[in-house]
């Protein structure tokens, strides 16, 4: 990251969200809301001196998950690119109660700038690759294992936090009560799999794997994991399981009717084997919940903003899973990494390589080849319902108010119009009758601004 922050071909715009894209591939404008983190980015060094002294210190940490404390002035994670705090407008005393200014006072660079305002700004670009990563489930949408309402339940990605030597814990994994588990319980496919969602997250069985040899090295606390079917698929991963197989960890193999009940104060899991046909009762110190992946909860808003497509599960929709798997059915945008779909870390790497290839590959070309059809709007028979113009994704039809009749832009966004009439077209034609053509053009006739657009 650090290297993508100093690199003088690369512009990093943090804090900040695409609020709307218009145009087409070669000529997409872009316009970007920066939000306001009360501090220069210009003049700030990063030495942290605000965040030490700011005296709002027990404020819960989005990147420990809750397990641990910030202050109302911090760097989102260590390694945050560029190192530049963030002012939490919700907790700052001085926006509460416009008292305390600590931060301001003891800056030794005066780059606190608490009358910062919001910036929008408009740029253009020739590609856009959307790599906005996927969403933790939330377990307690499944009360049978009981997170939020016994205690020493967590989730995977809050036990690999408190097993990092550099968590809030320092690594230290401990109970409520500030023991150390003797004994852990490890719970796979948890909201995947028919639960919550149909599909495999494919990288739960492997991050629980490592988890388990984590828990087995530095706690020494025993381990048993409870597994619908392990899918040890990649590359090594076969051998891994084998390895972690041998250094002591159990394996229960469960179809349904996994639940977490608490007896004594202790957690009691509750798994019918697959082989017996016997309910298992297991008492355990901890569990730890392999949590699937999710789309992000603004996936669909987000496609709608790019004029993209979402899959039935909610992730991003690829032009063809097979022959065009980082490509969307909009020329000029792309896929990386698990907005896409459930992958880890490599299939993710690997894709987000291919797309900024073909990216690269699509702006060095120079031109693109349109299809040889365009969408045109029947002026005589329009009966100004507007319905086509609202359902084109590209907001390549708009109304033109002195005529009284809607007008194609089609001659400008050959490819978006011809997706306007195949899909929004065909429902405004159902509905009206038919008011939009197909044309094809003969030989060179296209103005070239139709066959070349710039790059």
């Amino acid at each position: 990251m650090v290297s993508v922050g100093r690199h003088p071909n690369i512009d990093l715009l943090s804090y900040s969200e695409v609020e709307k894209v218009s145009g087409y591939v070669g000529n997409f404008d872009v316009t970007i809301l920066r939000k306001q983190r009360f501090v220069d980015e210009e003049t700030c060094n990063g030495c942290g001196t605000c965040v030490e002294k700011c005296p709002w210190k027990k404020i819960p940490s989005e990147f420990d998950l809750g397990l641990g404390k910030r202050a109302a002035i911090y760097f989102p994670f260590a390694q945050a690119v560029p190192r530049v705090p963030v002012i939490d407008t919700v907790n700052c005393a001085y926006f509460k109660s416009g008292k305390c200014r600590a931060c301001e006072k003891f800056c030794p660079r005066g780059s606190i700038n608490f009358a910062q305002l919001e910036e929008h700004i408009e740029i253009e670009v020739g590609t856009i690759i959307v790599a906005t990563g996927f969403s933790d489930f939330e377990p307690n949408r499944s009360p049978q294992y009981g997170y939020g309402k016994y205690g020493n339940i967590m989730t995977g990605m809050e036990f690999e936090r408190m097993i990092n030597s550099g968590g809030p814990t320092n690594g230290q994994v401990v109970l409520k009560d500030g023991r150390k588990p003797g004994r852990i319980a490890i719970l796979h496919c948890v909201g995947s799999r028919g639960d919550h969602n149909e599909y495999c997250s494919r990288v739960c069985c492997m991050y629980s794997l490592k988890l388990a040899q984590l828990a087995r090295d530095y706690v020494g606390a025993e381990v048993v994991e409870y597994y619908r079917d392990l899918r040890s698929f990649g590359k090594g991963y076969e051998l891994f399981y084998e390895k972690v197989k041998q250094h002591g960890v159990h394996f229960v193999r469960f179809e349904q009717g996994l639940r977490v009940e608490s007896e004594n104060d202790n957690l009691i899991v509750i798994a019918t084997d697959v082989y017996t046909g016997e309910e298992q009762r297991t008492a355990v110190d901890m569990v730890v919940l392999s949590t699937g992946m999710e789309p992000q909860k603004d996936a669909h808003t987000v496609a709608q903003i790019f004029g993209i497509s979402n899959s039935p599960d909610g992730f991003f929709l690829e032009k063809h899973p097979k022959l065009a798997p980082v490509e969307t059915t909009t020329d000029g945008i792309f896929l990386a990494g698990a907005c896409q779909g459930p992958k880890d870390i490599p299939d993710s790497v690997a894709q987000g390589g291919a797309a900024a290839a073909a990216a690269l590959a699509l702006i060095d070309a120079g031109h693109v080849t349109l299809e040889p059809f365009t969408s045109y709007v029947t002026v005589e028979n329009c009966g100004d319902c507007c319905i086509c113009a609202n359902q084109c994704p590209y907001g390549a039809i708009e109304m033109i108010e002195a005529r009284g009749a809607v007008e194609s832009l089609a001659q400008f966004v050959a490819h978006g119009l011809q997706h306007a009439e195949s899909g929004a077209g065909r429902r405004a034609e159902r509905a009206r009758g038919r008011r939009l053509e197909i044309r094809k053009r003969e030989g060179h006739s296209r103005p070239p601004h139709q066959g070349r657009p710039s790059l």
